[in-house]
């Protein structure tokens, strides 16, 4: 039962509602303790300006005495004394505003003023004896008013508005709650903002791509990947042709670099090597008839037969049939011609206006996805650096409501709870 009457006495509050909340239910306390503040502020205000003037009374009575005299006599150590009373006073800063931190720090300075000010009153003032008594006498009456007014703020400052504090840092939440509500609200709006600039580049990037995908399926794209495929199927036919051959080929080209073969030409050995290197290539750059071919398989068959190149008999065995498939049967024939028009075909789509004006599209079409991407990219690290802020403000929001419950709490007994 208890629990649930203590429930039913928490008051909720709106962070808009709060202030004006607290200060009707402050009011009776808050206004007469200010205009009280006020008005010892304002008598502060009105002894420290008779202390300027008592202070300028002094200046103006020791010019007068000091006038072609010596400025190390007592009426120099007044003048000194007078400029010095005037310079501390014109220090002190007046608030505007009443609040306890800034009328804190004008207490502090107008007693550091009037402290400073005693001390050398006190060093001083009897060194000067017998001259300016009347003056001196006038000083030192406004001076003890000063120091009596400086009392009575000190008293409110100590006694009365310490408690009167944490109502005034209270209202200094509300405010900075107010504002962290209106920041918390714009960092909502950039979020939503790069979320939609994030989804509209990101379906820019997709349309792109699919203006791509069409571009590359015509405009002569689709049939250099299908003429590529067809080379990568006749390298594949080129090489199985030639498998039993490979060896062979090592092993002449080895007996020419030791000078074993004489009868092979340069150009032989250079196709030679061509052959090993990429036989689909060899081939369909040959003659017709192959005819460097032969040549290198007609001197492959001499150095087997006079034992200069020897193999395995197995391996011997399938070169020789293969090489008797080659000379004997034609059997490449079909294989170099359709690799003689695999290649035409490729170089007359490579060298076409319509090939050349869809690459440059596609490259130009790529560019933009890259730059698209790279605004994602930006965008991306923009909304988790204002997530990070949002997440922050959050929390100081909760910490000061937490904060304002509180001080409401400890100051007037009452519970609470800002929504």
């Amino acid at each position: 039962m208890e629990g649930s009457s203590l429930l039913s006495e928490i008051l909720k509050l709106s962070s808009s509602e709060v202030k004006g909340w607290l200060e009707r239910e402050t009011s009776s306390i808050f206004i007469p303790f200010h205009m009280k503040a006020q008005k010892l502020r304002d008598e502060m205000v009105k002894a420290l300006e008779n202390l300027a003037d008592a202070s300028k009374m002094l200046l103006e009575s020791s010019e007068k005495e000091l006038y072609g005299k010596s400025p190390y006599s007592k009426a120099g150590g007044l003048n000194k004394l007078a400029h010095l009373f005037l310079e501390r006073i014109r220090q002190i800063k007046v608030p505007d505003q009443v609040s306890y931190d800034s009328f804190l720090q004008f207490v502090q300075e107008t007693q550091e003023a009037l402290l400073f000010t005693e001390i050398d009153v006190k060093n001083w003032f009897w060194r000067i004896s017998p001259l300016f008594v009347l003056e001196r006498r006038e000083f030192l009456t406004v001076f003890e008013k000063a120091k009596e007014s400086l009392k009575e703020i000190n008293d409110l400052i100590t006694k009365e508005y310490v408690k009167i504090k944490i109502l005034e840092e209270t209202f200094q939440l509300i405010d900075e709650l107010k504002t962290l509500e209106e920041q918390l609200g714009n960092l909502n709006k950039r979020r939503k903002k790069c979320e939609d600039e994030k989804a509209l580049f990101e379906k820019k990037i997709v349309e792109t791509r699919q203006r791509m995908a069409d571009l590359e399926g015509k405009g002569g794209i689709s049939q250099l990947d299908q003429i590529d495929m067809e080379i990568e199927a006749l390298s594949k036919e080129v090489k199985h042709s030639l498998q039993h051959l490979q060896k062979p080929f090592i092993k002449l080209q080895s007996l020419k670099l030791h000078g074993e073969a004489r009868d092979l030409t340069l150009e032989e050995s250079n196709k030679l090597n061509k052959y090993m290197e990429n036989p689909f290539e060899a081939l369909a750059t040959e003659d017709a008839g192959y005819p460097l071919l032969r040549q290198i398989l007609q001197k492959l068959t001499r150095s087997m037969f006079n034992g200069k190149l020897k193999l395995k008999p197995d391996k011997e065995r399938k070169a020789k049939q293969a090489i008797d498939k080659i000379l004997n049967m034609n059997s490449l024939a079909s294989l170099h011609q359709n690799s003689i028009n695999a290649i035409i075909r490729k170089k007359q789509l490579l060298t076409s206006a319509m090939l050349t004006e869809t690459k440059s599209n596609i490259l130009r079409l790529q560019e933009n996805i890259e730059e698209l991407e790279r605004r994602v990219g930006s965008i991306e690290s923009e909304k988790k650096t204002v997530e990070n802020v949002y997440n922050e403000t959050l929390e100081k929001i909760q910490n000061h409501k937490n904060q304002i419950e509180k001080n409401i709490l400890d100051f007037m007994d009452k519970i609470i709870r800002i929504e």
